[in-house]
């Protein structure tokens, strides 16, 4: 695990400063077509061995929409700019700062809010044990969830009976099957697929 732990970091780092201008000019955008509001979006989210820490986003919703933490595509609170930097998958950038300082890696479960953390009881909560990470199997699996979601009648409950329960068995098994190598592939996929 010590080569995942030093690729998060230098990787994290390198991608900051390349990434540079472009995570200004995406600022620089927010600021000018969602005025009124951060540019920013933090949320408290469960970390590796459950502790809380605040993840940082993009932000890609209208400051005052009171939703659901489950999101659909074409919803209301979620502005032009929002869908486009969401589609590309734009508004996770800032989480390479998560990365740098040990919250996040580039590979592993998407962190959950607490809600969701606290349904995990027995063996799943060995999912608890990984660094939660922008990408992993789970993600590139259900990269298009929000359209997913848009196509059924109760996206909040499809969430927790059919989605939720697959991305546990999924991380489950990235974490007794991990490999650096399958990592790697993982970014891969993220970044080309």
């Amino acid at each position: 695990m010590w080569a995942k732990w030093l690729f998060d970091r230098v990787m994290s780092l390198v991608g900051l400063v390349v990434l540079c201008p472009s995570l200004l000019i995406v600022a620089l955008l927010i600021r000018l077509k969602m005025p009124g509001g951060p540019v920013l979006f933090r949320q408290k989210r469960v970390g590796k061995d459950g502790k809380l820490f605040t993840m940082v986003k993009f932000r890609s919703m209208s400051v005052s929409h009171g939703g659901s933490s489950v999101s659909v595509a074409g919803e209301s609170r979620i502005t032009p700019l929002g869908a486009k930097l969401r589609k590309y998958k734009l508004d996770e950038l800032p989480e390479l700062w998560n990365v740098l300082v040990g919250d996040m890696s580039f590979v592993g479960p998407r962190p959950d809010v607490p809600g969701y953390a606290d349904k995990l009881v027995g063996e799943d909560r060995v999912i608890l044990k990984l660094r939660p990470g922008i990408t992993g199997p789970a993600s590139l699996k259900y990269r298009n969830e929000e359209e997913l979601l848009a196509g059924v009648d109760d996206p909040q409950a499809y969430n927790d009976t059919v989605i939720f329960p697959d991305k546990v068995r999924i991380n489950k098994e990235y974490y007794y099957h991990w490999s650096f190598g399958k990592d790697i592939r993982y970014i891969f996929q993220t970044v080309f697929g």
